[in-house]
């Protein structure tokens, strides 16, 4: 959930500041950027060097530097943000958070930041139970922020009792799960297929296609973002899933790809078929190099099983079916008979015609069909951004 994430993480003056580095190490770790902002009591406790290399990036806590007269714009960083956490949060900045205090630069971003603020508090039980914390926090509380609640244990006072701040791991799975639950698609599974099927010809040579992939990973990833739980079946592909979540199946022929989606096929909410499955096999595959001979080679081919087709026959009431349609001529009408002889809900076209469009790109042009014959046509744009059209449309039908 934190992948690609912008996080500042705030850092006040706390004994607990010694936690921030494994805080920063597990963000990072997760696939999030990190810029740190610490108050100039913080420093003390921790050095900016150690969480700058942690983050790998230059760490904040004054409002410009003297000898360059560099300014770190608090404006600028608190919109930069998708999310805010202030751990260790003491009692000073929280008292300063509720009041709207500004006296350095961590309170001033605070202030500015426009994404979702979490703290976890951390002092000593005698702060912690103080009338005065527990009215400030619940003003936090009541602006919106978060409360990532202290643990129990010894203090650095020596006393037991409420007071520790979180633990880095739990601070991540709480940032994790508070995320996905607020996401769209949040526990949707999703199964969505990518990429070619090869059909063996022999051991070296076999019968393909130019699909790269780019498009169904790339609506993997912004299903898995959205919060679906995603298994990926993919054909012979380079690519790389952004999101850690997607589970990916590997497959090489259409027969195979078959299997794997009969598997998951029950269990999906939605399923997404963008791979270029190849439309006949060869009848016998030989066992050895088939050497080069004078005269011409013929190659007698069988029929694959149209998994859209098998997969429109048997869709359960609720299930939501997509498929693809690259055409080269008489598009529209061509993807229009997709979608009804394979009982789709919606049909995403797109052709060959189009510069930009197709199979190997990095971008793609596409109109939406919907079982009503609506239609949305849309510009040459990447194929993330494709893929972002392409599940809003997903997430809308669901919420019918």
């Amino acid at each position: 959930m934190l992948e690609g994430k912008n996080v500042v993480l705030g850092v006040c003056g706390s004994i607990a500041a010694y936690k921030s580095a494994l805080l920063v190490r597990l963000l990072v770790k997760a696939g999030a950027n990190v810029q740190v902002v610490m108050t100039p009591d913080a420093t003390n406790f921790i050095t900016p060097l150690t969480l700058a290399t942690l983050s790998k990036n230059p760490v904040f806590s004054d409002y410009f530097v003297a000898e360059t007269g560099e300014w770190h714009n608090h404006v600028e960083l608190g919109l930069w943000g998708d999310l805010m956490v202030i751990a260790p949060a003491s009692a000073n900045t929280i008292a300063k958070m509720a009041t709207g205090l500004v006296d350095n630069l961590l309170t001033a971003v605070y202030l500015s930041a426009k994404c979702p603020v979490y703290f976890a508090p951390a002092m000593d039980l005698d702060m912690w139970k103080h009338p005065a914390t527990t009215a400030n926090i619940e003003t936090l509380q009541s602006f919106g922020n978060i409360m990532i609640a202290p643990g129990t244990g010894e203090l650095a006072s020596g006393l037991h009792g409420e007071g520790r701040m979180a633990e880095p791991e739990d601070i991540i799975a709480f940032l994790s799960a508070d995320i996905k639950k607020k996401l769209p698609l949040v526990n949707t599974k999703v199964l969505v297929t990518a990429g070619p099927t090869y059909e063996a010809i022999d051991p070296v040579r076999f019968i393909g296609n130019h699909s790269s992939g780019k498009m169904g990973f790339a609506i993997a990833d912004e299903l898995a973002r959205l919060g679906a739980d995603v298994v990926l079946i993919s054909g012979p592909s380079a690519q790389v899933s952004k999101q850690r979540a997607v589970k990916r199946i590997d497959v090489t022929t259409a027969a195979e790809m078959l299997e794997a989606c009969q598997q998951h096929y029950t269990g999906a909410k939605v399923c997404v078929m963008s791979a270029a499955v190849a439309d006949y096999a060869p009848v016998t595959i030989a066992p050895q190099k088939i050497k080069k001979q004078d005269g011409g080679l013929t190659i007698e081919t069988r029929k694959t099983t149209d998994i859209l087709k098998f997969m429109g026959d048997n869709k359960q009431d609720g299930q939501l079916l997509v498929g693809f349609a690259l055409e080269t001529n008489n598009e529209e009408q061509n993807a229009i008979d997709k979608l009804q002889r394979k009982n789709l809900d919606f049909i995403v076209l797109n052709s060959l015609g189009d510069a930009g469009a197709g199979f190997k790109t990095d971008t793609n042009k596409i109109t939406i069909i919907d079982r009503d014959l609506q239609k949305t046509t849309f510009g040459l744009k990447s194929k993330e951004d494709v893929a972002t059209d392409i599940c809003a449309k997903i997430a809308a039908l669901l919420k019918k």
